[in-house]
């Protein structure tokens, strides 16, 4: 019996939405050859990560591997699975192979953080094949809400891998390639077929089939052509299939047409340079969009999940790039709120609605169609590839559980993979064999910040508690020259006796060190740690909060 094994690892992206990356390795153990299959980023929020701009996933364990690697596949350009290419790239140095308008966003990826882009190789669909060490590794196209999705045949020793990427079953996608019944069927039927289909569970709860994205495009243009004074439409800027789709419907209805947004402008960019966009309607460009008379024009902008710093959030603060939203204006969110962007799309409808501005949204499922299978077209899939082993991925616990529940009662061997979890796929069912550290890193301004260096916890503590600046001199005989000095950010300024809570801290702290012993004054930890003390205790008592203090002592020289 060979003591190979071929073993799948998911970083990132399994038992969450977002942040996707997975390792497949074949070898003996402790020395397989590895591929990695996308490396994406997740959002943070400003509760739990004030000031962060990214989150990654932790490849501690895949760069400590890194002469094993043999390439780097990427499904598709949507963030989640290529946002951390730039990122992480320089410490796994791997080849990256990926369609050609993939490769397009990925080069600028690459070339954003000043890596090469001729890292990155464009590769067709197969019948091309990328030979990766002991994988041999297919394109398949497949529907999604962003152009040439594809999901990976990966071919080892023993037996056939599926790798789903993102999918829907589309027969008219409206831009890409439509889902194809025969794909499926001679991928299933080739060689000893399916031994494992790790497959998308996103949408394994939605009950109903999934619906085309064509199928929109009726409702939209009856939208915009009802509609007086401007109307302006948000949507994810990758979904280049749903922006045609607007865009013909202001142009039917006799408007003007602008997109703003920089990486809306960019996803169109790339569609139509890399040849899957060849017909998109004429635009203008925003500083000609002010010029128009309101009922003539129509924006398409970015900002459909609340991004404060996108087009939608400054639309609804006032003017943005001359143009202004007035009462009877519409506004239409075609698309879906993420779990956990409420808030900020809340608080811009609510901003809208302050203006007497029309907002419509997709609680009527009329102006939005979602780019994952549902659960009959899984269990379309399920029957079409006759998968031995099945693995959900992509999706929250609850998700990967649903689906391994689903192949279950279907009789496929099936089981929950979380991110860390180090699965044998050589038998005929899985078995977790090693349990591996994942976490996240956040990027913080132009920092790689790992999640438990204390970075983000101490910020959220100054953010919870407020923070104080201590500044101490002391003589060449270790006696205090002068009064402490308090500088107090994010606290209330009088405290429960009504005094400066400054003043408070200052006298409380100078009656401390009035009858503090030598030898504490002569050390700078003790000193340190006796002063937050007093500081804290003072602030309990006046404000009811613990603030984040930093002590500064200066000690003159003696001579």
């Amino acid at each position: 019996m060979s003591d190979e094994r071929l073993i799948y690892l998911p970083l990132g992206g399994a038992g969450e939405i977002g942040m996707n990356c997975y390792v497949y390795g074949y070898g003996r153990e402790g020395r397989e050859r590895l591929i990695v299959v996308d490396l994406g980023v997740t959002f943070p929020e400003a509760e739990t990560t004030p000031g962060v701009d990214l989150i990654l996933p932790d490849i501690k364990w895949l760069a400590d591997r890194a002469d094993r690697i043999e390439a780097i596949f990427i499904t598709h350009a949507h963030e989640d699975h290529v946002g951390a290419l730039g990122h992480l790239w320089p410490r796994l140095k791997a080849q990256v192979y990926c369609r050609r308008f993939t490769g397009a966003i990925a080069r600028l990826k690459m070339e954003d953080q000043g890596h090469p882009a001729t890292a990155i190789t464009v590769v067709e669909p197969r019948p091309d094949v990328v030979e990766a060490g002991p994988f041999r590794v297919q394109f398949v196209p497949v529907s999604h809400s962003i152009p040439e999705s594809s999901a990976l045949i990966i071919d080892t020793p023993v037996g056939r891998i599926v790798h789903s990427g993102d999918f829907k079953l589309d027969p008219n996608p409206v831009v890409g390639e439509p889902y194809d019944p025969e794909e499926s069927d001679m991928v299933a039927g080739e060689g000893e077929g399916v031994k494992v289909l790790v497959c998308d569970s996103t949408n394994v709860f939605t009950p109903h089939p999934g619906r085309s994205e064509s199928s929109i495009g009726p409702a939209l243009r009856e939208l915009v052509e009802g509609a007086s004074g401007l109307v302006v439409a948000t949507t994810f800027a990758s979904n280049v299939a749903r922006l045609k789709t607007l865009a013909e419907a202001g142009r039917a209805a006799g408007r003007s047409v602008c997109l703003m947004g920089r990486a809306m402008k960019r996803m169109v960019t790339a569609a139509v340079e890399t040849g899957v966009l060849t017909d998109f309607p004429p635009t203008v460009p925003p500083e000609m969009a002010a010029e128009i008379p309101r009922g003539n024009l129509m924006l398409i902008v970015t900002g459909s999940q609340g991004e404060r710093r996108a087009a939608s959030a400054q639309l609804s603060r006032g003017k943005y790039l001359g143009i202004e939203l007035k009462e009877g204006d519409t506004f239409l969110f075609s698309s879906k709120t993420i779990p956990g962007n409420e808030r900020g799309v809340n608080r811009i409808i609510n901003a809208y609605s302050e203006m007497g501005v029309n907002v419509v949204d997709d609680q009527t499922g009329r102006y939005h169609v979602s780019g994952h299978a549902n659960r009959p077209d899984l269990e379309r899939v399920h029957a079409a590839m006759k998968p031995a082993i099945l693995i959900p991925m992509h999706g929250e616990h609850r998700h990967l559980r649903e689906h391994a529940r689903l192949a279950a009662a279907k009789g496929i061997a099936s089981d929950v993979v979380t991110n860390g979890m180090m699965v044998d796929l050589t038998g005929e069912t899985p078995e977790v064999v090693e349990y591996i550290e994942t976490g996240r890193v956040y990027l913080d301004g132009t920092a790689l910040v790992g999640a438990m260096d204390g970075v983000i916890r101490d910020r959220i503590r100054m953010a919870m508690n407020g923070h104080a600046l201590i500044t101490l001199i002391m003589d060449e005989d270790e006696a205090p020259l002068g009064d402490a000095w308090a500088e107090l950010m994010g606290l209330p300024l009088r405290g429960r006796s009504g005094r400066l809570l400054a003043e408070v801290v200052e006298a409380d702290l100078s009656e401390f060190l009035g009858r503090a012993d030598t030898r504490l004054l002569a050390n700078d930890d003790k000193m340190d740690e006796a002063v937050r003390r007093v500081v804290r205790q003072v602030a309990m008592e006046e404000v009811g909060k613990k603030p984040e203090v930093t002590v500064v002592v200066s000690r003159l020289l003696a001579g």
